[in-house]
């Protein structure tokens, strides 16, 4: 694929503030890492950040790119380049990528999905839904990107893939004859212009709790970012098959007022425990999953079961329905069956089982609400102890590492603070930290408080402290596949290393414990 430089320019949105040498300038991709460069490419060079793409054009000339985007002015580059300069790179990145693909996203019905936690099942129920009422549908979430019978893993330490990447996964869908796309859209997404001429038509937000505030600088920030995504409604382009606009928004979460105040177009709502669009009745728990009802329009009541467990999978169940029955007009009896279709997330409360006498779980929950949520549904999967293993990443929020431990130390039986992501930071300062704070709540080392720096024996020893009936979760990890200590990814998965001592605890042969550099033996 090849495409003119001056047609991609002038499908900007904003005036370029100059050029040089664009005539005749042919592009063949569009990078924003120097070292994927190719002859053709164009290199759009970011600015902030930790670093600064502009230091690596002499690179990307080296390798071959026809042309470079910034922000320097001309008299900083070298007078014989094409180049085009803008205000704002990364802005001009995603239209850039969505012009280079010629704007799939105007051909595809497309839904947002948003918030702190639950963002991933949420769009795995609405993709399960559309598929269920037989709509070629698409998804990209943090897990991976469906395109047809194509699975894309995009679960190494990543959120929202960059613009050019995002553009490809949409181009691709609508190249298959795809109509509609669920898109997992981050914080960092938002801000960053990661989705930005996505052409959203529904954007729904499932909470907007504490994360994130070591990029964003405050909760104000951080959920104006979120908010980003139902500015983007308003701006969708006219498509043939019409524009829904249409904002889902909790009622049961703080973000609610801010959001519906906002928003000035049209919304509709789904809740728990009061008056919405969308409202669930009778719900039972049990850790097989859900029974519940929803009445909607007022008057409308469908019974629904979903191998989901806890409240939290509920709102996120309401959520799906909200955009699918009420955005897109599914038919009640499709949404039923897609709900019921629907299979427990990768690393959400995922149950690992090996034939022990108590039930182990590996879940994703990283931030203070989420794992409130996880023992509360653990709690009531389980009349046993809880144990709960987990720790928080390094160079990331510090304040939710108080959070968390303060909030199993009220909420869990036994406590097992341990290595996620330590990166440069000092593992063991990371723990004493957390275990201050767990302390301060009651908590008492050696008995219900213990730091294992290793997370594979923190496992183990959670495992091994384990009586008949008992819970023992390991959160923080889910289905992300590596773990960072110093500047190196190395290979983990939460549930592997569950297995392991379970088979370990069992006498089952065949079960290796995964590596890490915090291993002592």
């Amino acid at each position: 694929m090849m495409k003119s430089l001056e047609d991609l320019i002038q499908t900007l949105p904003f005036q370029a503030l100059a050029a040089q040498h664009l005539g005749g300038v042919k592009v063949s991709g569009i990078v924003l890492d120097s070292r994927q460069v190719q002859p053709g490419y164009l290199f759009v060079a970011l600015s902030g950040g930790s670093t600064d793409g502009h230091r690596y054009i002499p690179s990307a000339v080296e390798r071959g790119a026809a042309a470079v985007v910034g922000s320097r002015p001309l008299n900083e580059i070298p007078a014989d380049l094409p180049y085009v300069q803008v205000a704002d790179t990364r802005l001009a990145l995603a239209y850039l990528s969505a012009a280079f693909f010629d704007f799939p996203a105007r051909f595809l019905t497309v839904i947002g999905v948003t918030g702190t936690d639950g963002k991933t099942t949420t769009s795995s129920i609405i993709f399960s839904i559309l598929r269920s009422a037989g709509l070629n549908a698409g998804m990209v979430s943090t897990v991976n990107a469906v395109i047809g019978d194509e699975v894309i893993d995009t679960g190494f330490h990543v959120t929202t893939p960059e613009a050019p990447d995002v553009q490809r996964y949409l181009a691709k869908m609508r190249d298959a004859g795809l109509t509609h796309v669920v898109l997992e859209a981050t914080s960092h997404g938002l801000a960053q212009d990661r989705v930005t001429a996505c052409e959203f038509d529904i954007g729904v937000v499932t909470n907007i709790t504490h994360e994130h505030l070591d990029y964003h600088g405050s909760y104000e920030a951080y959920r104006a970012a979120k908010a980003r995504l139902f500015q983007h409604l308003q701006t969708t382009v006219a498509k043939p098959q019409g524009n829904p606009r249409l904002a889902v928004l909790n009622r049961d979460d703080e973000s609610y007022d801010y959001l519906n105040d906002l928003i000035s177009g049209r919304k509709l709502t789904y809740s728990v425990g009061s008056t919405a669009d969308f409202m669930a009745l009778h719900a039972e728990y049990s850790p097989a999953g859900l029974t519940f009802q929803v009445r909607f329009d007022g008057k409308n009541l469908i019974k629904m079961n979903s191998r989901l467990v806890g409240e939290y999978n509920l709102s996120n169940i309401l959520a799906a329905l909200t955009a699918t029955i009420g955005g897109l007009g599914i038919p009640p009896a499709d949404a039923v069956l897609g709900v019921e279709k629907m299979n427990p997330v990768p690393g959400r409360m995922e149950r690992i089982d090996l034939g022990q006498d108590f039930t182990a779980i590996v879940d994703f929950a990283h931030t203070p609400n989420a794992l409130k949520r996880a023992l509360q549904t653990a709690r009531r999967m389980t009349g046993g102890r809880v144990i709960a293993v987990f720790g928080s990443a390094g160079l990331r929020d510090r304040l939710k590492r108080r959070m968390m431990a303060e909030v199993s130390a009220e909420m869990a039986d036994v406590t097992i603070l341990t290595a996620e992501d330590p990166r440069t930071e000092s593992l063991e300062a990371i723990l004493e930290e957390m275990a201050k704070a767990a302390q301060l709540r009651g908590g008492i080392e050696g008995k219900n408080l213990f730091r294992v720096a290793d997370r594979g024996a923190a496992i183990r020893l959670g495992v091994q402290l384990a009586k008949p009936g008992d819970l023992v979760m390991a959160l923080g990890k889910g289905h992300e596949q590596s773990m960072c200590f110093g500047e190196i990814e190395y290979p983990w998965d939460d549930r592997t290393a569950m297995r392991a001592a379970l088979a370990e605890r069992l006498g089952l042969p065949g079960y290796p414990m995964p590596y890490l550099p915090t291993q002592t033996s």
